[in-house]
Parts: structure tokens; sequence; C-alpha cells
């Protein structure tokens, strides 16, 4: 029976008990925003709450402050982008945002960071 508590408590650890995750530091979220908008309180309020759980860096742009931004995106805030990336317009999709995640903790678990 002692040959098998090692292999029996490793099973039972991998499978219920939770894993330490590294924060994602690597990803850097920019959220395009205008004074005033409702939608934009809204998507600031998701990835704060999301970043508290995740780690990554997260800042806000005012688009009124630059006119290239609002040559380039107008009326058409939030924009968030990962990394240079957009990846949300209008609105932060929580389901999206969940999947994105989860795929960069798998990149940065495999050292594809």
């Amino acid at each position: 029976m002692n040959d098998k508590c090692p292999t029996w408590w490793r099973r039972l650890a991998t499978r219920w008990l939770p894993r330490r995750e590294q924060p994602l530091r690597h990803l850097t979220f920019i959220m395009v925003t205008r004074r005033g908008c409702h939608l934009c309180d809204n998507a600031w309020q998701r990835l704060r709450a999301w970043q508290r759980r995740e780690g990554f860096s997260l800042e806000a742009i005012d688009v009124d402050g630059d006119p290239e931004l609002v040559a380039q995106y107008g009326t058409l805030v939030p924009v968030v982008t990962v990394n240079g990336r957009v990846r949300f317009r209008g609105c932060v999709n929580e389901v999206l945002l969940a999947r994105l995640l989860t795929a960069e903790r798998r990149r940065a678990e495999k050292g594809e960071t």
C-alpha cells in the first residue's frame, strides 16, 4: 500500500487541487476610449475585473486626445487592443476574452510568448 500512496496522491492532486498559474504579464491591453461613453465605462469595468484575476497590464487612451486616433477610430470606441492587435470594438465579449486568455496561458506554458 505504501508503494501506491504517492501515485494515488499525485492523481488526486492533479485532478482536484487548483493549479497555481502564473500571471499573464506578457499581455498589454490598451483601450481606446472617450469621456462620457457608457460603452467604454462598461468595457473598462469588465477588463479591470479580468486584470485583477489574470495579471495583464491595462491602460486607457482617450481617442479625443490624439487626432490620429480620431481619424482611425472616430466613433467606434471602445476599441481594445492586445499586444497591438485589435481584439474588441464596441464592447468586450467575455466569452471571447476568456478564450483569448486561455489560449495565451497555454502559449505561455509552452514557452511561446
